[in-house]
């Protein structure tokens, strides 16, 4: 079996090894990961489609032309193992090998439920850690008395200087595929888009009030919990309806206006930031909203995001408030016109009915193309956002 750099988009044309898997040489299962490959948009990876033993043709750090081959496979004869010899040990994908170690979680004992019986992140996570007993060293576990010098070094006053000859302190290391695409793609929108940002904020007193109230039924009933992006994405469909210019785009002389909303929802991952879509949003309900969300979480940790799943966006939303951001500018996500940026939940001291009260507040940040868009439909959106998630009983109860 021929292992080939598949096709994953039609402007993609070559791909970087980033990794094996398994060692050159060695024996693989049936649907065990085997390599890693990363392309300007996406990573993912490869799986055996035979059990068998692994020849590596391209080193990893290696980039390659799509279709090339990059290493094979040759099938194992099948013979029984001897009496008493040991289980094969179930595929395991990175992302789960990564958190189990985190975890000190004992993968053999965990059953997979992917695809061949392989382990997941989510297997992992299910299982719970296990904490690992480290054995003393024996002067430690001994009850006799240790003397002084038997296990600390004498004080030395007269130390030899430092040797000049001293190691570097810096490090060069080649930029992968998505890295580069991700420089390229911020500086085009820096020259060929005239970007604004205006600010509000809002209260989420009562988004947090109905996450209390139904979060328990919402995640029994739909096996998700309810988040603060659900709310998000409703109300920034009911605002590029109201204001359409934020749902547009510039083709050379001509605006493209969408009667859909196609919602990008920025997420962090290991090797940089992906978009993921949520396609035709409006007609999703909130615990659509949040299974898409959490399948998308999951394809990026074990590496099967589609370059499909990061195409056709029309408006995005990213919420730096995950990492503790207060306040920012977010950047647009070109053709795109618009880009909202959700920031952290902060109890402040606010003026309502002329008495100061103390309410979970968050900043808005809405950035936009002032070429297509005027500063009079950026804020009217903006606030639209804000109303929509300090009342949000209309849209939970119509999601």
């Amino acid at each position: 079996m021929e292992i080939k750099v598949p096709e994953v988009g039609e402007s993609v044309h070559d791909a970087l090894v980033a990794r094996w898997l398994k060692e050159d040489g060695a024996a693989v299962a049936k649907d065990e990961a085997v390599c890693e490959i990363e392309t300007d948009k996406i990573t993912l990876e490869l799986n055996a489609d035979i059990a068998g033993i692994l020849t590596i043709i391209a080193p990893a750090g290696e980039t390659v032309k799509i279709g090339t081959v990059i290493g094979r496979i040759a099938a194992a004869p099948v013979a029984a193992g001897p009496a008493g010899a040991e289980p094969a040990k179930p595929p395991v994908s990175p992302s789960a090998r990564k958190l189990a170690a985190e975890k000190s979680v004992d993968l053999a004992a965990i059953p997979g439920s992917g695809r061949g019986g392989r382990v997941t992140a989510e297997d992992v996570v299910k299982a719970g850690s296990q904490p690992v007993e480290t054995p003393l060293p024996q002067a430690v576990r001994s009850e006799e008395p240790i003397p002084y010098a038997a296990h600390l070094e004498p004080p030395t006053l007269n130390r030899e200087p430092a040797p000049d000859n001293r190691e570097p302190r810096t490090r060069r290391v080649v930029m992968t595929p998505i890295r580069r695409r991700i420089a390229e793609r911020l500086m085009t929108t820096r020259r060929e888009t005239a970007m604004l940002t205006t600010f509000n904020e809002a209260d989420l007193s009562r988004i947090i009030e109905l996450r209390k109230k139904h979060n328990e039924h919402f995640l029994q009933r739909h096996g998700v919990k309810l988040g603060f992006m659900s709310f998000f994405v409703k109300a920034c469909c009911e605002a590029l309806q109201a204001f359409p210019a934020v749902n547009a785009f510039i083709d050379g002389n001509d605006i493209v206006y969408h009667d859909y909303c196609n919602i990008g929802i920025a997420i962090g991952a290991e090797k940089g930031l992906v978009v993921p879509v949520l396609r035709d949003a409006e007609r999703l309900h909130f615990f659509e909203i949040e299974q898409q969300i959490e399948a998308f979480a999951v394809k990026i940790r074990e590496n099967r995001l589609a370059i499909a799943d990061l195409e056709g966006g029309t408006f995005s939303i990213s919420n730096g408030g995950v990492y503790g951001s207060l306040l920012s500018t977010p950047i647009l996500n070109p053709p795109q016109s618009g880009v909202l940026g959700m920031h952290a939940v902060q109890d402040r001291p606010v003026a309502r009915d002329g008495q100061v009260v103390i309410r979970p507040m968050m900043y808005l940040a809405l950035s936009y193309d002032h070429r297509i868009v005027d500063g009079r439909e950026a804020v009217g959106f903006l606030k639209r956002v804000k109303e929509c998630v300090e009342e949000p009983e209309e849209l939970f109860l119509e999601g």
